[in-house]
């Protein structure tokens, strides 16, 4: 919880202002009743100057701030969002940190500009890498971004992995770089932040950002998640719904069915229930199950073949006796086992 209240902080240094100065920072920084801030262009046709202009008035309004005696009375201000960056390691994602801060898009407008404000603060802009941040070291910033590209180096693009473990690889990269400096986990979650890179899925699992199984694309991809996070094989009505749920995209049923059967990734293992093939469950109908068992094992009892395929099949124990009764494809040794015919 913030010790200062952003508007009231802002109402009192912005009077300090000419009116035109106060209405033009207002606006700039969407500081009004609305979040929305608006561009020089658009500033200067309101007020019929060039967008230069309004852009020295604008720097002209944020340096007569910081001569005038009120900037001194923000030192406590200044030190809090110090302190709160610090804790994250000395750089932050520009949105996240402010949604952090409040939930309000007009409140994060005015933290915002007390950013802009501050002598501490350096905001560094969104690039191929990395999203828009804001640092109170620069040569600590180089060190995070020296950190994330480690990282982003070492995973592989089928590579998905839980939290704990990316934090682990990436304190390990950061150790060796910052030396005897104790990095914590806080820091570790929020330098991930940064990253356009890499990313976290709807499971919290992370991997690289174009990874289908972090940033899913289509139908396929989203039942794909949706099953692994169920761990278990589900109907495909209930797939659709947790799509829905879940991702908040709408996901018809009958769609869905469809887009299942298509993907090699999913396996029907009973009626409309699907599981994930990496959880080695195998194509084809019961009998191509078994098949596939004998292949890998030469013969086996009866009651072991049944055991196994309802390990892969939810059917019943006499749908399987039927398909060994099929002398077309399976026969028995001198000792009674099942062997292919």
């Amino acid at each position: 919880m913030l010790q200062f209240k952003p508007k009231q902080t802002i109402k009192k240094i912005i009077v300090i202002l000419p009116p035109r100065s106060q209405e033009i920072i207002l606006q700039r920084y969407g500081l009004g009743f609305s979040p929305e801030s608006k561009t020089l262009e658009a500033i200067g046709q309101n007020y019929n100057i060039t967008r230069e202009r309004v852009r020295q008035i604008e720097n002209f309004s944020l340096n007569l701030i910081k001569k005038h005696d009120i900037f001194s009375s923000l030192r406590d201000t200044f030190n809090e969002l110090k302190s709160d960056i610090e804790k994250k390691g000395g750089i932050v994602e520009e949105e996240s940190f402010l949604k952090n801060l409040s939930d309000d898009p007009i409140i994060h407008n005015h933290i915002y500009f007390l950013l802009v404000l501050g002598d501490d603060f350096t905001k560094i802009k969104e690039d191929d890498e990395f999203l828009h941040r804001w640092t109170i070291d620069m040569e600590n910033a180089d060190n995070v971004h020296q950190v994330l590209r480690k990282l982003h180096k070492q995973i592989s693009p089928e590579e998905i992995m839980a939290e704990e473990k990316i934090i682990s690889y990436l304190k390990k990269h950061a150790l060796e770089i910052f030396k005897k400096q104790k990095i914590e986990n806080e820091m570790i979650r929020s330098w991930l932040i940064i990253s356009k890179v890499i990313n976290k899925n709807a499971l919290g699992e992370w991997g690289l950002a174009s990874s289908p199984s972090i940033n899913p694309r289509g139908m396929r991809d989203f039942a794909y998640l949706v099953i692994k996070k169920h761990g278990s094989p589900l109907h495909f009505n209930e797939v659709a719904s947790k799509i829905s749920e879940i991702f908040n995209r709408k996901a018809h049923p009958a769609t869905t069915h469809n887009e299942l059967i298509k993907d090699d990734r999913f396996v029907l293992v009973g009626r409309g229930l699907y599981a994930l093939k990496e959880w080695g469950y195998t194509n084809g109908v019961v009998r191509d199950v078994i098949k596939n068992i004998l292949k890998n094992n030469t013969s086996l009892s009866k009651e072991e073949i049944i055991k196994r395929v309802l390990k892969e099949r939810y059917v019943k124990e006499n749908t399987i006796l039927v398909n060994l009764q099929n002398r077309n494809y399976f026969k028995r040794n001198a000792e009674g086992d099942y062997i292919i015919a």
